[in-house]
């Protein structure tokens, strides 16, 4: 693995929930970075910075900025307990108090934690269906525990991702749990059975979602990419006593044809990867694609078609920031009709 470097000054500061966005001068270019203070501490005007450009060389999308690796001169010291590394054997590696961990007030909850007794559990493969998944709860439930298990599939830190910060705002989100090597959440974990454990027991959760951070792997292949980890976390939820619920992948818009209609991902996860037959529920609305039904049906577990309309009219009403791929309900009406078919499965399972 390579990376590049070079160094910056910090010309403009905007500090938001657990991150920095930045202006820095490059050189003689102006150029975007930003910075986690729990990893560097916080920049200041005219700090001068060593960051990662990698994602900007090559252009890439969710990841594209300069990130902040250290601050010149700025030495830092130990804040919190916990024995945790996440980004282990990196130069960025650094501790968390696990919930698991015998230093946490939770361990002796976590030793006698078995099963997840039930709890409905959704599990999806990109980022951005957590946003309407929520507002779809809340617009039928109310004020409800909802806790979303962030993993380590994309993003590692949480506070990259702005709708975490606003459904949390807006107390559409209960809780977090970052596990693996993901970090920043309301509570941290060591893997996605010890997380689930955590929802239930620790946070007392009525409902948990199950996504990674933004920006999925993918590289144009059947098994190259992490969107596969659904299948994974899926099938944790069963082997833990839980209740999955595999939220679709779909799409009208994408022009890639393996991701237009029922996407390969999700395919792949319901066909090769989960045995067991679970819930996958789906919209009335999907069956107006001729192709999508016919890969439907090559599925051998229980589909539970849902009348979507009403409640996809109500995203308007929301006030979030509804994209996938840069693309809102209007856009791309199939993904958001998806998304919105597993919550209403969820809100009848309660």
């Amino acid at each position: 693995m390579e990376c590049s470097t070079q160094e910056g000054i910090v010309v403009r500061v905007l500090n938001f929930n657990g991150r920095q966005e930045l202006e820095v001068l490059v050189g003689s270019e102006w150029a975007k970075a930003i910075n986690y203070p729990e990893l560097t501490g916080p920049c200041q005007l005219f700090d001068r910075v060593l960051l990662n450009t990698t994602a900007q060389q090559l252009k890439l999308g969710t990841g594209g900025s300069h990130y902040v690796i250290a601050v010149w001169g700025r030495e830092r010291s130990f804040s919190k307990r916990g024995h945790i590394m996440k980004l282990r054997y990196t130069p960025s590696q650094g501790r968390v108090l696990s919930v698991e961990e015998e230093a946490s007030p939770y361990h002796a909850t976590m030793v006698k934690a078995r099963d997840l007794g039930g709890l409905i559990v959704a599990v999806g493969s990109l980022h951005s269906m957590l946003a309407p998944l929520a507002w779809t709860l809340y617009d039928k439930l109310g004020p409800v525990r909802l806790v979303y298990l962030m993993s380590d599939g994309a993003a590692l830190p949480i506070a990259i991702s702005q709708v975490v910060a606003i459904l949390k705002q807006r107390k559409l989100l209960t809780k977090t749990i970052t596990f693996g090597h993901a970090f920043g959440g309301d509570f941290e974990a060591v893997n996605i059975y010890s997380a689930l454990l955590a929802a239930k027991h620790v946070v007392r959760a009525d409902l948990a979602v199950v996504l990674m951070g933004p920006g999925v792997v993918g590289t144009n292949t059947t098994w190259g990419t992490t969107a596969l980890e659904q299948g994974m976390f899926l099938n944790a939820v069963l082997q833990l006593g839980g209740f999955p619920v595999a939220i679709p992948r779909l799409s009208e818009a994408d022009s890639r044809e393996r991701h237009y209609g029922l996407s390969h991902h999700t395919r792949t996860v319901l066909t090769t990867l989960v045995s067991t037959p679970i819930l996958v529920p789906l919209p009335n609305y999907l069956k107006r694609f001729s192709q999508a039904m016919e890969e439907v049906g090559h599925l051998q577990h229980e589909i539970k078609w849902e009348d979507t309309d009403a409640s996809f009219a109500t995203l308007d009403q929301s006030r979030l920031p509804l994209k996938t791929m840069g693309r809102g309900p209007t856009e791309d009406p199939l993904f958001f009709h998806g998304v919105v078919a597993a919550a209403l499965s969820m809100v009848a399972l309660l």
